[in-house]
């Protein structure tokens, strides 16, 4: 299952070669916190303190970030394999709470190091290439970490919602483009993930699809459209893609998803896409008893088919922390608007 990108002893030999590893900080419920560059890097940008939304559809959701960090959770019983998670919100937020951080305790229950990351936000600042260099640095990272964390170095995927979908699929096909200068040996290893899960995406940038807040907040770079359009990066050497959407969305038309399989399936890719006939946009693991409240299984045994997860543990550890429900969007948030729901 393994792509020929870069051979497991010469990967070994990179990372033996890693002196630096990132500092690792305990957090309370067994939640550590990995920072992605060292102190002192990033310039100030960002003129106040982090906020988490407390109501509505910005509940639990990150806004200025000016510390980018992975929030990393471990297995009791880890099967070698990690996902970096990227939650979505348009680029102007990180939706952690009610999609983020509960896919990474879902993971964790299956026995998957997860990372969930606190990415920069164009619309605080930062340039647009900012989140995409912010994940090229975690997968890295979580490869220069991976004896520490007890992962598989070829076993690291991404798993990107609605906006996070467009950051996860730049780092699965736009691999080989730094976006950032080296900052250490760490970046001396690959950033291209293993696998990439794509769940109710925004792909494209072009028209007539271009009516999302992604496509707003990335605009600030000249040539966005071609840049972080994932269609047109579609290539043979990218990993295999999981996709997941909703018929009936109104932020990101289904047809971001079939844009990507069509993409991907003709560069001769394994790809594997789910549409449900209803669901709308931002479900996070999905509302029990809906239609997209099946695709974590879906994905759990599509990974397992490709080789990137082993059978499921007899019994699941069981999830911690608050997991409140996502709120539903719905065809009346304008998608171009300051009021906008894009998660």
């Amino acid at each position: 299952m393994k792509d020929s990108w870069m051979g497991g002893a010469a990967l070994a030999c990179v990372l033996t070669a890693c002196a630096w590893a990132a500092p690792v900080a305990a957090q309370p419920g067994g939640v550590e916190t990995m920072p992605l560059w060292p102190d002192g890097h990033l310039p100030q940008v960002v003129q106040g303190p982090e906020l988490v939304g407390n109501e509505g559809s910005a509940m639990g959701a990150v806004t200025r970030v000016s510390a980018p960090r992975m929030e990393i959770h471990r297995p009791a019983r880890p099967n070698g394999t990690a996902v970096l998670i990227l939650g979505g919100g348009g680029f102007f937020r990180i939706q952690v709470g009610t999609a983020a951080r509960p896919m990474a305790q879902w993971l964790a229950s299956i026995g998957v190091t997860s990372a969930v990351l606190y990415y920069r936000l164009p619309v605080d600042g930062w340039p647009a290439s900012a989140p995409f260099a912010d994940g090229q640095r975690a997968m890295r990272l979580l490869r220069a970490n991976a004896a520490e964390l007890g992962i598989d170095p070829e076993r690291i995927g991404v798993m990107g919602s609605s906006a996070g979908a467009t950051l996860g699929g730049i780092l699965a096909t736009r691999f080989d483009h730094d976006f950032y200068p080296a900052v250490d040996t760490a970046d001396a290893l690959p950033s291209r993930p293993d696998f990439v899960a794509m769940l109710y995406p925004v792909v494209t940038l072009r028209a007539p699809y271009d009516t999302t807040r992604t496509r707003r907040e990335l605009g600030t770079q000249a040539d966005a459209v071609e840049a972080y359009s994932v269609e047109s990066h579609a290539r043979a050497d990218m990993p295999p893609v999981f996709l997941a959407h909703a018929a009936d969305d109104p932020i990101a038309d289904v047809a971001h998803s079939l844009l990507m399989f069509d993409a991907v399936r003709e560069q001769g890719v394994d790809v594997e896409m789910h549409v449900f006939d209803r669901g709308g946009h931002s479900w996070g693991l999905g509302r029990p008893g809906t239609r997209a409240a099946q695709w974590p299984r879906l994905f759990a045994t599509w990974a397992r088919t490709h080789g990137f997860m082993s059978a499921p543990p007899a019994r699941l550890q069981p999830l911690t922390g608050d997991m409140p429900a996502p709120t539903p969007t719905t065809a009346e948030d304008d998608a171009l608007s300051p009021e906008d729901d894009e998660d």
